[in-house]
């Protein structure tokens, strides 16, 4: 009975490996492409680049590995019953429950890889990624200024002049900024300015600037003003950095945080080993059909809407926490509760007897 369970384990981690790898594929030519198109490789370099799109990728695992293990079961086992294997293997003893428990040995190790990138992995990504983002997205990044050019931004309004910078890009020379908010404009003019890096996400990002001046002017009416400085630090801090800066907290954090979104968020990082063993038990039951092409064909298809009604109800679930909809017991896992009921009425076992009792 072993070679069997050996077989259909391969039989579900070559489909797994294959599928993985062409998501992974997939989603890495996606942010590559997306990150060219922005400004990311002109404000941090090509290498930068790339960080980022690893980092992405790690994060986007927890998403990718769930479905790539639903969908090499769905396929595994819907060729084995298909090309007539399973009726073999009935044949010679080896059970549905088997069957069944050689699926779980397999879902079982993938969603412990699964939780341990949620848990521990995830986070530490996210921090990396934020981190590189702020960089990126400041304005007054030096990095993102080419000496002797004007710059402006019209989401923010802003315009900015840098006369010189040095080798290392950090340090700058006469430098002038310029912005407007609520009728009143803001001019500041240094002699030198120095950006701080921002080397971890407790930490905010910003620039100091020495020797200036800054000018405000009231519109239409108001005292204007001028004030002089020796030394000024200007934070730069992303919004986005800020709002999602739960995201990157530990585990250990969340777990003794009483606020909805973090309660959502461990709820979720716990959620992803449980998801793929379920997924992974409803896939199975879709390999119950006629051993033919055509509504093998029709089962992908199932299975597929399957997955999206799930993963857009995960993500409702989450919400719903975070705005307070539901309270944190039962949280998102009655989605969770929901699977496992699908999963057991659906298996063919379980299946089989309630049909007997009937």
């Amino acid at each position: 009975m072993k070679i069997i369970e050996k077989y259909i384990t391969r039989e579900l981690l070559l489909p797994f490996f294959a599928v993985i790898s062409i998501l992974v594929g997939l989603f890495v030519s996606f942010s590559t492409a997306r990150l060219l198109a922005s400004t990311v490789t002109e404000t941090l370099g090509m290498v930068v680049m790339l960080q980022l799109v690893m980092l992405k990728t790690i994060i986007a695992l927890e998403v990718l590995i769930p479905i790539s293990f639903y969908a090499a079961v769905i396929y595994g086992l819907s060729r084995l019953s298909r090309d007539q294997e399973m009726n073999i293997f009935r044949s010679v003893g080896f059970s549905d429950y088997r069957i069944l428990y050689t699926v779980l040995m397999i879902a079982v190790p993938v969603g412990i890889i699964s939780g341990a990138l949620s848990l521990y992995v995830r986070p530490w990504a996210y921090a990396e990624t934020y981190i590189l983002d702020a960089q990126a997205e400041a304005e007054l990044n030096a990095s993102r200024f080419q000496a002797g050019r004007f710059y402006g931004s019209e989401k923010s309004g802003r315009v900015i002049f840098v006369q010189a910078k040095d080798d290392s890009g950090t340090r700058m020379e006469e430098v002038f900024h310029f912005t407007k908010k609520a009728g009143i404009s803001e001019i500041i003019v240094a002699k030198e300015a120095v950006q701080q890096q921002q080397i971890s996400l407790e930490q905010r990002p910003h620039t100091e600037l020495f020797n200036g001046y800054i000018y405000r002017l009231a519109h239409p009416e108001g005292k204007d003003s001028a004030i002089q400085y020796e030394k000024m630090t200007y934070f730069t801090e992303n919004d986005q950095v800020k709002w999602h800066r739960r995201k990157a907290a530990s585990t250990r954090m969340l777990w003794g945080s009483e606020r909805p979104h973090d309660i959502a968020e461990l709820q979720w990082r716990l959620s992803r080993p449980v998801a793929t063993i379920l997924l992974a038990l409803i896939a199975v039951s879709f390999t119950r059909v006629a051993p033919r092409q055509s509504k093998s064909d029709k089962t992908f298809l199932v299975a597929a809407i399957v997955f999206a009604i799930y993963y857009n109800l995960s993500g409702l679930a989450q919400t719903w926490v975070e705005q307070q909809v539901v309270a944190a017991i039962p949280g998102i896992w009655w989605l969770y509760l929901l699977l496992f009921i699908i999963a057991g009425l659906l298996l063919p076992g379980l299946r089989q007897k309630l049909l007997r009792r009937q």
